[in-house]
């Protein structure tokens, strides 16, 4: 058995890390609450434009202008990590502003369900994949009816960019190890963003109230989200950094209800669970060496 369960400060060790993975969650659904308050003002994709010039900012800042020497196929995926960037924050602010927050991060969730589903060899993970679509259907009729197609539509766009996010963060970080190669894909996701950003937002995004609340959601959405689970990564295994993210959608339904007053149908409420038990099946299973024959 792994030392770090074994008690003392094993233990405190590994409660340490679960709490850093939690606040992570925390921090990444405190700061796409915050960001709604931006849509009135400079529109979904001002927000995005926002969050990513400052949240490349603060990379940058962690990095400490430590940038790795992009060349061939490493130069390749830092790019395509930035689009991926670019693509699932663009899609998923879209879908925020249509949708609870709570919904909108559950149909976003397929993205990391399917990687880790067309990632196992186990037949039985196809259970996983069944309880999650019948969660998101659920959640396509939810409220009956009320959901707004375009939404669910966009969220679902966004867990694609989000399964290419994983496969290129696990392709850029066994590449390059530190935080520079990430800061140099959030700085070409960020320059990606500005035109539609700027198109929407025009001069709002530089007013002070617009800029300080965009610099409190790159930082809680990027900077800190970053920092607390590269430090969980090191303490906890894979298998349960993975259930704990995959209780991402619950929390983002508590605070949508507590910050933005969001309520839930029952039959939302029960697809969400449906897709945070599919999420953290599929994951914890991915992630755990089958089984030799014989």
């Amino acid at each position: 058995m792994n030392g770090d369960y074994d008690g003392g400060p094993g233990v405190s060790r590994t409660r340490a890390a679960a709490a850093l993975a939690l606040g992570s969650i925390v921090s990444v659904q405190c700061g796409s609450a915050l960001a709604t308050t931006l849509f009135d003002s400079v529109g979904p994709s001002g927000a995005v434009a926002l969050r990513s010039a400052f949240g490349a900012l603060a990379l940058l800042g962690l990095a400490r202008g430590r940038l790795p020497k992009l060349r061939g196929v490493g130069r390749r995926d830092v790019v395509l990590f930035g689009v991926a960037l670019a693509g699932v924050n663009l899609l998923f602010y879209a879908a925020l502003d249509r949708l609870p927050l709570g919904i909108a991060v559950t149909l976003e969730f397929v993205g990391p369900l399917g990687v880790a589903v067309f990632g196992s060899r186990r037949r039985g993970d196809l259970i996983w994949a069944l309880l999650a679509a019948i969660g998101i259907l659920l959640l396509s009729d939810g409220g009956g009816g009320g959901i707004d197609p375009l939404g669910v539509a966009l969220a679902l766009g966004a867990g694609g960019f989000w399964a290419l996010y994983i496969l290129q963060s696990d392709r850029v970080g066994s590449r390059y190890p530190g935080l520079g190669a990430a800061a140099m894909s959030a700085s070409i996701s960020a320059v990606l963003v500005a035109a539609p950003g700027i198109a929407q937002g025009g001069a709002e995004l530089l007013t002070p109230a617009n800029l300080a609340v965009g610099l409190a959601v790159g930082v809680l959405s990027s900077a800190i989200p970053c920092a607390f689970e590269m430090e969980a990564l090191r303490r906890l295994p894979r298998a349960v950094f993975g259930v704990l993210m995959s209780l991402e959608p619950a929390v983002a339904a508590a605070i949508g209800f507590v910050a933005l007053s969001q309520d839930l149908a029952p039959e939302e409420l029960a697809a969400i669970a449906l897709v945070v038990i599919a999420c953290a099946g599929a994951l914890r299973s991915a992630a755990t060496p089958p089984p030799r024959d014989g």
